[in-house]
């Protein structure tokens, strides 16, 4: 007597195809599904919708409230850079909580569906599926920073801004939001709730957004040292009851320093940081400083944290009314790049996402959380 066993075909795989496979069709197929469905999302479509609004009206309110100072005939200064750098910001802020709703339910929300399991029994390998979703999350999001780009472009007409920064702006903010996405996907990969996903991934971006500056503004005592200074003060023994105003000359003084230089990586990953500091400038950082440029003062603040205490310190000119003829040097603020360490740490986090992601579609999977659909 026979008996016939029925046995569960191995997944099919194609020769020398491993888990980061790759094949310009496979990505292809999958970003293709996913922007379908994404088009066809009434949700995505009137977030669009009210991104564009927001943003032009902010700009418009902006631009409008500067306009009516650039009148002023005692104000002949170029309002468009503080406008410019109004948006900026303000697109970068929205970006932040759009793009992290674009990926961290792409990989569990299917699989709570019951649509991811049809994906990993075909030929897609996980990185062609990972991938796939991750150039959709993506494409998804820079729809959101194209909507932009009109308003971007009207801040220019204020001036004080050149076009390259428009450029540099637009790119930035791209490469940003598509490490947000990423990070997103591997949470979406690790945790089997997309609200859980959701939370951690907002985590993420905050914690480098404002936990890591309040840290490096905590860290400001421990850092600070008791270190000998050439101080330029009021002569020795000076009474302030006398009528005749003081002599300054030269002190070593023991004071309390605070060495930023080597805490600033601190700041790097913050992604207002990177934009601000791949800014090319029109003009010096103090100067535009003056101008409200909070780009050019983001830049400079970051630098002059990387730079360091000063050698020498005026305690004397400003109050005896000789500033102007100050010995104190001023302190010449670094002029290496901030943004390509923060940056690079912002990709490693997005590529730790990925293979985190790639790493959790593996077939067979080993082990799956308890309560995890399959199919």
């Amino acid at each position: 007597m026979s008996v016939d066993v029925q046995t569960t075909a191995p997944r099919p795989t194609a020769p020398g195809r491993g888990t980061w496979s790759l094949t310009w069709h496979g990505l292809r197929t999958v970003t293709v599904l996913e922007l379908r469905q994404r088009v066809r999302s009434t949700r995505w479509k009137t977030a669009l919708v009210v991104w564009f609004l927001v943003v032009g009206l902010i700009t418009l309110l902006t631009t409008g409230a500067f306009s009516i100072l650039a009148d002023d005939p005692y104000n002949d200064e170029p309002f468009g850079g503080i406008v410019y750098s109004i948006v900026v910001g303000f697109v970068l802020f929205l970006g932040l909580l759009v793009a992290p709703t674009l990926s961290s339910g792409a990989i569990n929300g299917d699989r709570n569906a019951g649509t991811l399991a049809t994906l990993q029994v075909t030929l897609l390998t996980p990185a062609e599926i990972v991938l796939g979703k991750l150039a959709a999350s993506w494409i998804a999001a820079l729809a959101f920073l194209v909507a932009s780009i009109p308003f971007l472009a009207w801040a220019l007409a204020g001036g004080g801004v050149s076009g390259l920064a428009l450029l540099t702006t637009v790119l930035m903010l791209a490469v940003v939001l598509g490490v947000v996405c990423a990070i997103g996907l591997g949470f979406s990969a690790l945790v089997g709730k997309t609200s859980g996903s959701a939370v951690l991934t907002y985590l993420t971006v905050g914690g480098i957004t404002a936990v890591l500056p309040i840290v490096f503004g905590l860290l400001a005592p421990v850092t600070t040292t008791m270190d000998e200074v050439r101080v330029w003060d009021v002569e020795a023994g000076y009474s302030w009851a006398e009528t005749e105003a003081p002599e300054c000359e030269w002190h070593t003084r023991e004071i309390g320093v605070w060495h930023s230089e080597r805490t600033w990586w601190l700041l790097a990953p913050n992604p207002f940081v990177v934009v601000a500091d791949a800014q090319p400038l029109t003009d010096e950082p103090e100067t535009l400083l003056d101008d409200g440029n909070m780009l050019a003062a983001l830049q400079y603040g970051v630098r002059y944290a990387r730079t360091g205490p000063a050698a020498e310190q005026d305690w004397c000119s400003d109050m005896v009314g000789t500033s102007g003829q100050s010995p104190v040097e001023e302190v010449v603020v670094t002029d290496q790049l901030v943004w390509p360490w923060g940056l690079g740490f912002d990709l490693l986090l997005g590529a730790a996402g990925v293979v985190v992601a790639v790493n959790r579609l593996r077939v067979p999977t080993e082990r799956l959380s308890r309560g995890t659909r399959v199919a």
